[in-house]
């Protein structure tokens, strides 16, 4: 007889965090799991970390084997990005899918599409983060009929607000609870309508509240001790609803399931948007343009005080930053940054136009319907033809393009000249500081190709991959030879680390045990292994479950 698999997931949930929590009392669903059951920690890749995981988890490949390295792709021979969502699967297909000789129930999985090899049950974008696909499932009427019983997620695509803003965060906490407690019933229900071989779902609120409560939680970012924050503990509530739900959800459960707790990746105070969105693209573009400077002008040697917490007129994150573009008038630059935003777009025609190319307005490239409008770095994109190299659009690390002659359409860099070139932005990388601080904020470059015509498709489009340092956010960055750029805003306050975990309970898996280091490439072939399934001869990890030689610890 078949021993059914329970595999549920938390995305970006932090492993530290969890064992605090867990270790502390709050979380006593997973305490309880844990105790009767194996756990370890898991490692991932640590460049584009946020965009990749979950196409690892799916596939059991690497980001190098499938050649899918983001859900936004540079158009070949052109400038423009486009969208190209979650990763085809054509050559690497989900491990679920196993044919009609096992029932699989899959519930609102991120980065993942419906495939026609699945004997069960599909949905897709139903409350996932940043799911990737449109919203559906097989059988077609499945998510109509869910929907109709228990509602749709509140936070479906609405899963942010402005960190400065304390009732906005709120809100989205209240949200993110709503969702909570209805995937809880779906999935309750879901587990009852079959015997299944696996039971597959996510949730993505662990993801969103990661991103926007860091700050109300955790001590290690700079925002913590400047907002008046709300009794309680937003990040933590967030977990404990799911644990509560997890919970739940188990009570479905039959009595002879292997459950799994997983996190194929985890979350630290932010160290990546500002440094990846706004720094790298500003610190390019003055390399390209020594004479100007396109937005956050700052002065070296100058005194720092409170991290940049708004300006006098109210505005999102977005148009706080917008307002630091630099003016050479600074009358302007004075308007522009001390007045509403629409008085001073009635104003600024007054000005004359500028025989210079400029910045594209974010809140232009919105009304253009770009769905980037909120990534710095195409906001230089008028420039990226005369630059030697620019940064693109980023969820995670720093990435960074050359502008190659006979890559490029307009490229100005020769093959000849492409490692002189790299070895001099890694040199002024290097030399980037915290303000703050005074301590480096670059960790690592990494060097994508072996050389300037290395064409193999399956690479990233970033010639070099900047990882940050992860001590300390910041939101002010000085080059001893482009200048400051900063104070900024800050965005999100979470951002992505490369550690997950698992947590393994049912028969055969002895009580508080203990498994070696994993990686997220093992998770699929361990959940395949438990199912008695096939595992995939691509696949590049391996069962981390050895169910006769679990490790009593």
């Amino acid at each position: 007889m078949k021993t059914p698999v329970i595999a549920i997931g938390l995305d970006a949930a932090e492993p530290a965090l969890i064992e605090q929590w867990i270790s502390q009392g709050y979380l006593k669903n997973l305490r309880s799991l844990k105790e009767q059951g194996a756990y370890n920690r898991l490692h991932n890749f640590n460049y584009y970390r946020a965009e990749t995981p979950w196409t690892t988890f799916l596939t059991g490949c690497s980001p190098q084997k499938t050649g899918y390295w983001a859900p936004i792709k540079l158009r070949q021979g052109t400038y423009e990005i486009d969208e190209i969502g979650a990763y085809d699967f054509a050559e690497y297909p989900p491990f679920y899918t196993l044919g009609d000789e096992y029932k699989v129930g899959i519930f609102d999985l991120p980065h993942s599409r419906p495939s026609n090899q699945v004997n069960g049950v599909q949905v897709f974008a139903w409350g996932a983060h940043a799911p990737l696909t449109s919203s559906e499932s097989q059988p077609s009427q499945l998510l109509q009929q869910l929907i109709d019983k228990y509602g749709e997620h509140p936070a479906l695509h609405k899963d942010h607000a402005s960190c400065l803003d304390v009732a906005a965060l709120k809100r989205l906490q209240k949200n993110l609870e709503v969702g909570i407690s209805r995937r809880s019933a779906i999935c309750q229900e879901l587990l009852q309508r079959e015997d299944w071989d696996l039971f597959l779902t996510i949730f993505g609120e662990t993801h969103s509240a990661g991103h926007y409560f860091w700050h109300l939680s955790q001590s290690d970012h700079p925002l913590y001790a400047l907002l008046n924050r709300p009794s309680g503990d937003p990040l933590l509530e967030v977990f404990q609803a799911i644990d509560q739900a997890i919970g739940e959800i188990l009570t479905k459960a039959p009595e002879n399931a292997r459950i799994l707790i997983f996190a194929d990746h985890g979350m630290g105070a932010n160290v990546m948007d500002l440094p990846s969105m706004v720094f790298l693209p500003e610190l390019l573009y003055r390399l390209s343009f020594p004479a100007r400077v396109g937005i956050a002008a700052g002065q070296l040697g100058t005194t720092l005080k409170h991290p940049f917490t708004g300006v006098r007129i109210q505005r999102g994150p977005l148009g706080m930053l917008w307002s630091l573009k630099h003016d050479s008038n600074p009358l302007k630059r004075a308007l522009r940054r001390n007045t509403p935003t629409k008085l001073f777009n009635y104003l600024e025609p007054l000005f004359g136009n500028s025989q210079q190319s400029d910045l594209i307005s974010p809140f232009q490239l919105q009304a253009q319907s770009d769905p980037l409008y909120y990534q710095p770095a195409v906001w230089y994109k008028p420039f990226w033809s005369q630059m030697k190299a620019f940064a693109l659009p980023s969820f995670s690390e720093g990435y960074i393009r050359i502008n190659l002659q006979g890559r490029e359409p307009e490229g100005i860099v020769a093959p000849s000249e492409y490692e002189a070139l790299c070895d001099q932005l890694s040199q002024e990388l290097y030399a980037l500081r915290n303000s703050r601080t005074g301590t480096p904020i670059v960790k690592n470059i990494i060097r994508t190709r072996q050389s300037a015509i290395d064409v193999d498709p399956k690479l990233p489009d970033a010639d070099l991959v900047v990882i940050w340092q992860e001590d300390h956010a910041t939101d002010v960055v000085d080059s001893p030879t482009l200048g400051r750029i900063g104070p900024v805003p800050y965005f999100r306050t979470g951002s992505h680390r490369s550690q997950g975990f698992l947590i393994a309970k049912g028969p055969g898996i002895a009580s508080g045990s203990t498994l070696p280091l994993g990686h997220a490439l093992d998770l699929a072939p361990t959940i395949l292994k438990l199912m008695d399934a096939p595992i995939p001869e691509y696949c590049e990890g391996k069962a981390l479950l050895d169910l006769s030689s679990v490790l009593v610890g």
